[in-house]
């Protein structure tokens, strides 16, 4: 298993922040998913494309979904979705499961970035 948990909680966090282009990667040997976020304002523009290699250019890869939604609801997607994963497999069976510990620390700094981004009205 790679960091992709972790680098996908750490990509959205970035968002989250304001940074308007942030990137993860899933690794799926031979292939590989490289999410790519683009936001403007308070609009995230998200492109997933399948590469045949993940060294490769996104120019090598195709596009299997895009979208366009707000930071808040990619931010509440994504926590929701690893907290699930928390939920059914608790820390052990995540271990046992991917080979890694849960990437909780991620999810709490992001967590903690989504809380301030919706308390702050000039988010």
């Amino acid at each position: 298993m790679t960091s992709a948990p972790e680098d996908l909680l750490t990509a959205i966090a970035r968002l989250v922040g304001g940074e308007a282009e942030t990137r993860a990667q899933f690794e799926a040997e031979p292939t590989a998913f490289r999410w790519i976020f683009y936001r403007t304002g308070d609009d995230v523009w998200i492109r997933l494309l399948q590469l045949p290699d993940g060294a490769e250019h996104d120019n090598a890869g195709s596009e299997v979904w895009s979208t366009q939604q707000s930071v808040d609801a990619v931010a509440r997607a994504v926590i929701r979705c690893f907290d699930e994963v928390a939920t059914r497999y608790g820390q052990s069976g995540y271990r046992g499961k991917w080979g890694e510990h849960f990437p909780r620390t991620e999810l709490e700094a992001l967590r903690s970035l989504w809380r301030t981004h919706r308390s702050d009205p000039t988010a």
